[in-house]
């Protein structure tokens, strides 16, 4: 059952291949390689404040394509206490070409490490589609405070291939 957006409680959402079902809250890719919000080393976990922005990110890197030949789950979690979401307005980050499509400087991986290392969850804009939201967790800190709602397989509506 996909949440209602007004139910009063804080979801966050993520699209994974499918063969990394079981290990969507583990945080290794992030640790492996690093992303635009963490070095390598951190383990994190990407997320979206809601379902079109995680499948958007996904798409930003894999193509529309990838996403229709291979298969992938939309994960959806719940933020127990939603206090503890660290909120980050456009103006706090000290570079805004950090959210614009770029490659991250180790400065802006390094900003959220710091922040990462304070809080179990930051809310940040995405800089692949203005005015949403992405959600970094620090499995570090996070651990005992969000829990799965649902995983589904998902299908891209085929209009997006051309």
């Amino acid at each position: 059952m996909t949440p209602l957006p007004w139910d009063g409680k804080w979801h966050a959402w993520r699209l994974d291949r499918q063969v990394f079902k079981e290990t969507w809250d583990s945080g290794l890719g992030s640790r492996q390689t690093g992303g635009r919000w963490s070095p390598p080393g951190r383990r994190g976990i990407y997320a979206s404040a809601d379902p079109s922005t995680a499948i958007l990110e996904v798409a930003a890197h894999t193509g529309f394509d990838s996403l229709d030949r291979v298969p992938y789950v939309l994960t959806c979690f719940e933020i127990i206490d939603a206090r503890l979401i660290k909120v980050i307005q456009p103006e706090d980050v000290p570079n805004p070409n950090w959210l614009v499509p770029s490659l991250p400087s180790p400065n802006q991986q390094q900003f959220a490490d710091e922040l990462l290392t304070e809080h179990p969850f930051v809310l940040i804009p995405s800089a692949v589609t203005r005015h949403s939201w992405n959600l970094l967790v620090s499995c570090d800190l996070a651990a005992s405070h969000f829990r799965l709602v649902s995983q589904e397989r998902f299908g891209l509506d085929t209009r997006l291939i051309k």
